[in-house]
């Protein structure tokens, strides 16, 4: 593990290299957005595009090379692949992103970055990673005194069934 990312809510991995950290192949894991309120919710095609500009931003000879929409733990979720050279160090680079959505409209985000030799190897790491990724199901809001799970709040009267 290198270290975490998103202020905490996401983690790097990458097999031991050599050289310089910030040019290591690596995987990032990392919950990416959140929905406060449902007017707020983030898109899957919204948050594609913020990470493609970046790439631009960040590279030259970019280079959309698949898009395509997923399903993964059974939610909706969107793959880049795309190649471009970093300005700032001139090497190549290959980064594979997936989104995916989770049931509280939050995003999660799947990354692979690597250099284009060894993406044979570690894509294969990132398709395991997928095939085993699981969101944990919404928590029921907390029972509130004495009532019973699924019960309504003591505020509103149960309704009453005629025999």
């Amino acid at each position: 593990m290198l270290g975490d990312v998103f202020d905490g809510n996401g983690v790097v991995v990458a097999p031991e290299q050599k050289g310089d950290r910030a040019l290591w192949d690596a995987i990032t894991v990392a919950l990416v957005a959140v929905s406060t309120d449902q007017d707020t919710v983030p898109s899957l095609n919204g948050i594609i595009e913020q990470a493609a500009t970046a790439m631009r931003d960040a590279g030259q000879d970019f280079q959309t090379l698949q898009r395509r929409e997923l399903t993964v733990d059974h939610g909706p979720a969107q793959m880049l692949k795309a190649s471009y050279q970093e300005k700032a160090s001139g090497r190549d680079w290959i980064e594979e992103l997936v989104f995916i959505q989770g049931p509280e409209n939050e995003i999660y985000s799947v990354a692979l970055k690597c250099s284009p030799e060894h993406l044979t190897r570690l894509e294969s790491a990132m398709k395991e990673l997928l095939a085993s990724w699981s969101v944990p199901e919404p928590q029921p809001p907390a029972k509130l005194d004495g009532q019973a799970p699924g019960e309504p709040p003591s505020s509103e009267a149960p309704s009453q069934e005629k025999p």
